[in-house]
């Protein structure tokens, strides 16, 4: 294999793993310099892309030869991919998105810091000016908030310098806003600036987004003219009602501060720690990198953000005054303030840094998996020993299950889970011999004992886990001939059902305890294929026994007689009934003299 084939393997190997969510993907050329980046509404789907035998594009081609890693940020919404996109372009210049990109800054909303301030878009930013909302990616979504923002509060939209003590002395005069009513005319006195300012205040709030509160009392105002029949008025409110709740650009990929600020999350396991640094630059995220740290002790988490707050902030030239983080760490920073946020912006900031941390996490697990299949075996052993405080892995691991209907054609299987995948070959069936009517307690008791008695005769090496296909009943039977009957030491687990008849909780320990999984995690889904398995395994042998049972005859008790025989006699005369009606010499002719004798004289 070459070179190159080699590299395009290991790239694929990574976009397996890509999640399929919104985002932003860099490609690296071997400098470690960012070529290319781009968005995508579906990272796995979109990345791929770049990767089929069909792509005919010469500057794809190109690009596709260049490439030497991938990296990615995952984000909450296809507005976020298309506005982070847009700061990394513009803070790296990647050579592929020149010939693509313009240099176009989206739209902010400007808040000025006049007496009486004016609120407009604008794509140039300077502080100095006033407080800045946005940017935005939708024109057409912001102009309807600005004019849902116009319709409400009525402010001027004069580019006059206005003071209190200008409209005091009478240098203003009112203007066609004012007569077409725009305006409140705060130029001549007929709005007051604190009425002013406080509209200033609910128009700051719809900005940050926080158009809730807004859209409560408009729908208020809107009722209560319905109420008095006014319908037009009723009406214009509903509209304004509709653009307040269609008003969504708030982002949670911008922050309204004109500071930079560096948030941190953490990932623990039990060898690596991974850590996620986003620096957000003028309210937008412009960096967002992974990295995953080695323990060399048993470092806990707070001790390995600590090392990679200092570390990437040297590495980045950061000189952020304050640095979001999930909890307190014992470092202090010169000049830094530490922040843990319980809600509103900077919480956002910190899920989506989470967010991404978690997703590296599952990305570098997936990749090894594909290069040591063995490995996921091990992660989940290790993982199962760990929640029930078992002494070694869980190597293999035994489970029982019983089957009968009132009782008749009882049965139970075992199946047998050795390095977490099943060995078929060491499933085994059992009829239940000794037990009298449906009982399941007593029938799990002779089938244990039954197996494990024949362990201990014959020297067969036990397993690290007993899992019983039930709860806390028959963990106890289990116990009761394990420890009691046998004198032997084998872990015990139980594995009970929700009234859907699903796995529902893990059980152990004496008395048992339930232990916590998640749902939708691995190991939770390893135990319910399990579960699955055994049950599946017992049910087809009840099934098996019970329709033979079903379909045996009075033939079968006949010695001599087998199913060629059988088969012969049926297909001539159809039932035993007619067999028990002919002759000797009729059966004799099928069958033959002597089997004709020995039939006649037992069916009598």
């Amino acid at each position: 294999m070459t070179k190159d084939e080699e590299r395009i393997k290991r790239l694929k190997n990574i976009v397996l793993n890509l999640p399929e969510s919104p985002g932003c993907y860099q490609y690296f050329d071997e400098n470690g310099t960012i070529i290319y980046v781009g968005k995508a509404k579906n990272l796995k789907r979109r990345v791929s892309s770049y990767f089929l035998k069909t792509v005919n594009s010469r500057k794809t081609q190109i690009l596709v030869s260049k490439i030497q890693d991938i990296n990615y940020v995952v984000v909450p919404t296809d507005e976020d991919a298309l506005l982070l996109e847009n700061n990394l372009i513009k803070k790296y210049k990647p050579r592929y998105n020149i010939l693509l990109k313009d240099d176009k800054t989206y739209p902010s909303v400007c808040v000025t810091n006049e007496e009486f301030p004016r609120v407009f878009k604008t794509r140039t930013i300077n502080s100095k000016w006033g407080t800045y909302y946005g940017p935005f990616s939708h024109a057409g979504t912001l102009n309807n908030m600005l004019e849902l923002i116009g319709k409400m509060y009525q402010i001027r939209r004069c580019r006059m310098p206005m003071t209190e003590e200008m409209v005091a002395e009478g240098k203003f005069k009112t203007c066609l806003e004012y007569h077409i009513k725009n305006c409140l005319a705060p130029c001549v006195g007929k709005q007051t600036r604190s009425e002013y300012m406080k509209s200033i205040d609910e128009i700051r709030e719809i900005l940050k987004g926080n158009t809730r509160v807004v859209c409560q009392r408009i729908l208020q105002e809107m009722q209560k003219m319905s109420d008095e029949l006014r319908f037009e008025e009723a009406m214009v409110l509903k509209r304004k009602y509709d653009l307040a709740l269609d008003f969504v650009e708030k982002s949670e990929v911008i922050a309204n501060y004109d500071h930079d600020i560096d948030v941190f999350s953490v990932a623990d396991e039990e060898k690596s720690c991974y850590v996620n640094y986003l620096h957000v630059t003028n309210g937008c995220i412009n960096q967002a990198f992974t990295f995953e740290y080695k323990k060399r002790m048993d470092e806990s988490p707070a001790d390995m953000l600590a090392l990679a707050i200092v570390e990437m902030r040297e590495r980045y030239h950061s000189t952020s005054r304050e640095i979001v983080l999930p909890f307190p760490i014992e470092t202090e920073l010169k000049d830094v303030t530490i922040t843990i946020p319980q809600r509103g912006e900077k919480k956002h900031l910190l899920d989506l840094s989470q967010a991404n941390v978690r997703q590296y996490r599952f990305d570098k697990m997936k990749q090894a998996e594909k290069l040591n299949p063995e490995q996921r075996s091990v992660n989940l052993m290790k993982e199962l020993q760990k929640k029930l405080g078992l002494s070694k892995l869980p190597m293999t691991i035994e489970c029982f299950d019983n089957s009968n209907i009132q009782g008749s054609d009882a049965v139970a299987g075992c199946v047998v889970f050795k390095k977490a995948k099943p060995s078929k070959s060491d499933y085994r069936k059992y009829i239940i011999k000794t037990v009298e009517g449906p009982d399941d307690y007593a029938s799990m008791a002779e089938v244990v004992e039954r197996r494990y008695g024949r362990f201990i005769d014959e020297g067969t090496p036990l397993p690290d886990l007993i899992i019983t296909d039930g709860g806390k009943g028959q963990m106890e039977v289990v116990r009761r001939v394990v420890e009691d009957v046998l004198h032997l030491q084998i872990p015990i687990a139980g594995l009970a059902k929700d009234n859907r008849h699903r796995t529902s909780e893990l059980l152990f320990g004496f008395p048992p305890r339930t232990i916590g999984i998640e749902m939708n995690s691995p190991l939770f889904q390893f135990l319910t294929r399990i579960q699955d398995e055994v049950h599946r395994y017992a049910i087809t042998f009840h099934r098996d026994k019970r329709s033979k049972h079903q379909l045996k005859s009075e033939l079968d008790d006949i010695k001599g007689v087998g199913e060629a025989t059988k088969t012969l006699l049926l297909k001539k005369f159809r039932s035993v009934k007619r067999i028990k009606e002919a002759s000797q010499e009729e059966i004799a002719a099928v069958v033959g003299q002597a089997k004709a004798r020995l039939i006649k004289e037992t069916l009598k």
